[in-house]
């Protein structure tokens, strides 16, 4: 795990999580109650160069700081945890293959945001996990989000469509945000709370979830370029249909 923002989430929620830390000079002067419960755990933490730390983390956007951790474990959710979140009426995302991992970590922080808690992905070759470039992205979004995986996303929309509303999205082929035909939901929440299924980057939804889906809906834009970024498109969709519902007075927040 990469970052100073998602380290010290993952230190918030479960300090017990973090095995080993290494750090630069001046991330290390920001980090000392961290250290000092590593230290109190007798676990190893270790001020290192910068070059030391591209090494450990694989990456030079590692952000100063490099926590080892177990990975994550996904589990497939069950038709109980269908049923107990669409009763809390929880909002719900799917991603279909999205492949690349700083995709993954912007929708995750997007998630995060909107209070979205559980993300579903299909375990395919083609789609990207939780590792160091994702939760740096996340900043701090992965402790806040439970990622499941299922073998047939499909199938799971399919098990899904009782308990929520599926909506994926499509560039071609779909009602424009916000049509009666899609739900516009913010002025009119749905019988069946909003899952939303976001795909590819290059090829979108597979056809068998598309299918699967009760609606198939598009950002609308200008014509100018087809499509927006995946993690555009995942902050614009949960706005409309999870942040219009928890926005308001006491609920204001900002973007930085």
């Amino acid at each position: 795990m990469c970052g100073l923002a998602a380290v010290k989430a993952l230190f918030a929620r479960d300090a017990n999580a973090i095995k080993r830390l290494y750090f630069d000079y001046p991330t290390g002067r920001r980090i000392g109650i961290i250290s000092q419960a590593l230290s109190r755990a007798r676990k190893v933490y270790r001020c290192v160069e910068p070059v030391e730390l591209e090494k450990i983390s694989g990456t030079v956007h590692h952000g100063g700081i490099v926590a080892v951790i177990e990975p994550r474990v996904m589990h497939p959710p069950r038709p109980e945890d269908l049923r107990r979140w669409a009763h809390a009426r929880s909002p719900l995302l799917l991603l279909d293959r999205i492949g690349n991992v700083h995709n993954l970590g912007a929708i995750v922080r997007t998630a995060a945001f909107f209070g979205v808690e559980h993300i579903v992905i299909p375990e395919d070759p083609e789609q990207a996990r939780p590792g160091e470039a994702a939760y740096r992205v996340a900043e701090g979004g992965m402790e806040h989000v439970e990622i499941h995986a299922v073998r047939s996303l499909a199938e799971f929309v399919r098990e899904a469509r009782p308990f929520y509303r599926v909506i994926g999205t499509s560039v071609r082929g779909a009602a424009p945000l916000g049509t009666a035909q899609v739900l516009a939901s913010a002025a009119q929440p749905p019988e069946r709370p909003i899952a939303l299924v976001l795909g590819n980057e290059e090829r979108g939804l597979a056809p068998d979830v598309a299918a699967a889906c009760d609606a198939l809906v598009r950002v609308p834009g200008s014509g100018a370029i087809e499509s927006l970024n995946v993690s555009a498109a995942a902050a614009v969709l949960c706005w409309e249909y999870f942040g219009r519902l928890n926005s308001g007075p006491s609920r204001r927040t900002s973007a930085r």
